[in-house]
């Protein structure tokens, strides 16, 4: 594959921002003035509008959490291979996260950050295309991936939320946990974040250097609920199922009297 152009080091330039509504929002704007480098790391002590997936608000507590947005030239992954990017930064998320939780940790589809049935973290990757043309969430549809060539897709924002040090949560959300909770520990969160920044880097790098697959194994290995039953729901249709794998393209794969795959956006967790 021929190599992109990485900056000099993880994180660089690393922006750091007291309050912003959305630092994927403040990276796009980096990208239409012309001022994104590959690599850019853009932090935030306070996010006023966070995004979490399927349209969410991400809440988070001011200077307690990573609030993250890195951006990446995708090349040479095409925009129809966009979950080798997905599960890529879901690996290095989680591999991050397990060096100072422990074991535990797990990728629960498609790249939300578990650690024992609780949600520690999520992952929103945006990306950029030709002729003004944005994609939001993790991945697009088949379709809409095969209207686009491989040059077309400029930049991806990988917009990241960890909990670190955060210890009380609002009522709505059902099962967070941070960092902390997990350790008892208080941790710096500008270094922890510089640390993120290296792990998505190396994990790239490893995606464009070598191939995909040990990243999916990996992916795979530490799947949220794989072989174990859960219950799911598209539209108005409510169903349990075996969580078997994710496919090579990103779909769910689950198990109940028939075997099904679905698409990011087709079903959602019951929890």
């Amino acid at each position: 594959m021929p190599q992109p152009l990485f900056p000099g080091s993880a994180g660089t330039p690393f922006i750091e921002l007291q309050s912003v509504d959305s630092t994927n929002n403040y990276a796009r704007s980096l990208i239409r003035d012309g001022l994104a480098q590959n690599g850019t790391a853009v932090f935030a002590h306070e996010q006023t509008a966070g995004k979490g997936q399927r349209g969410k608000f991400w809440a988070s507590e001011k200077g307690a959490n990573i609030l993250l947005s890195v951006l990446l030239r995708p090349q040479p992954v095409l925009l129809s291979q966009q979950f080798m990017l997905s599960a890529t930064v879901g690996v290095a998320v989680h591999d991050f996260f397990m060096k100072y939780a422990g074991e535990g940790c797990k990728i629960k589809w498609p790249n939300d950050l578990y650690w024992q049935d609780r949600k520690a973290g999520g992952v929103l990757i945006e990306n950029v295309v030709r002729g003004g043309q944005s994609a939001v969430g993790s991945r697009q549809s088949d379709s809409e991936s095969s209207m686009y060539t491989s040059d077309q897709w400029q930049w991806a924002i990988i917009g990241i939320g960890i909990n670190v040090n955060q210890v009380v949560f609002p009522p709505e959300l059902l099962n967070p946990v941070s960092l902390k909770q997990i350790t008892g520990k208080d941790h710096n969160v500008i270094d922890l974040t510089r640390e993120l920044c290296g792990f998505i880097i190396k994990s790239f790098r490893k995606l464009i250097d070598e191939d995909f697959s040990g990243t999916y194994d990996r992916y795979v290995e530490h799947l949220y609920k794989r072989n174990k039953t859960v219950r799911l729901k598209k539209g108005n249709r409510v169903f349990e199922a075996m969580i078997k794998t994710v496919s090579l393209d990103g779909k769910l794969v689950v198990q109940h009297r028939i075997e099904e795959e679905f698409d990011f956006g087709e079903v959602e967790w019951v929890i």
